[in-house]
């Protein structure tokens, strides 16, 4: 009888180990951000034509690598509180635990590549998710006006010499990080003749950009956007 009782607890504490190592399965195999919202935006520009079960290396054959810039302004997520910047990326992260600087600059970097290739090709449908609405709104009427002008523009980032996030504030729930990107860049703009009318394809030029992003902490959506633009210009 006794070996009877003992077969069951044998077979009770089995059947319990496998539902346990299921479960922790099912918790270490799901990301913190999975919660039923849109994938974050780092994460598709890190692979944006990524399919489900498509090995990490094959990405689209179209995409230029270029050279890897010093990821400035906190690679290490240890910016002093004392300074403006770092009271900034302290108050973000109270609000959103799992935000992480030294990824945040990472995408960033990644943003600016996609964006620039986007609207130098004029493609308003890659550009609508990554962009503010007031942003977009100007990208996607300057794109228009020059296919309704039949201009073609060639924009050809040689490098980014560097990354850094300057600014960061949290203001209600949005938050906001101005970064700088310095890079060199090959611009021109042709008529519908191909004649060149601005820029020069023979030049190589460096220019000085300063990016804000901005996302909403109370969101669901983890997505940052590209709320503003200027140049030192």
């Amino acid at each position: 009888m006794s070996n009877g009782f003992q077969f069951f607890d044998i077979v009770l504490f089995a059947m319990i180990a496998v539902f346990l190592i299921l479960r922790l399965r099912s918790v270490l195999g799901r990301r913190d951000d999975d919660k039923g919202g849109a994938p974050g935006l780092f994460d598709k520009l890190i692979n944006p034509n990524k399919k489900p079960g498509m090995d990490p290396g094959a990405a689209d054959s179209n995409v230029i690598q270029i050279n890897d810039a010093p990821l400035e302004a906190g690679p290490d997520a240890t910016v002093s509180p004392l300074t403006p910047l770092g009271a900034g990326v302290a108050a973000i992260s109270a609000a959103d635990p799992g935000f992480d600087l030294k990824e945040f600059v990472s995408g960033a970097r990644m943003a600016f590549e996609m964006i620039l290739g986007a609207y130098a090709s004029g493609d308003s449908a890659a550009l609508k998710p990554l962009l503010g609405a007031d942003v977009f709104a100007n990208f996607d009427r300057s794109i228009r006006d020059r296919e309704a002008a039949n201009q073609t523009m060639e924009e050809t980032l040689v490098s980014i010499r560097s990354v850094e996030a300057i600014e960061a504030e949290l203001d209600g729930h949005e938050a906001q990080i101005t970064v700088k990107f310095v890079s060199e860049q090959v611009h021109a703009l042709f008529d519908k003749d191909g004649t060149v009318i601005e820029g020069d394809t023979n030049k190589v030029i460096t220019v000085t950009d300063f990016w804000t992003f901005s996302r909403n902490t109370m969101a669901r959506d983890p997505n940052w956007v590209l709320a503003a633009t200027r140049s030192l210009d």
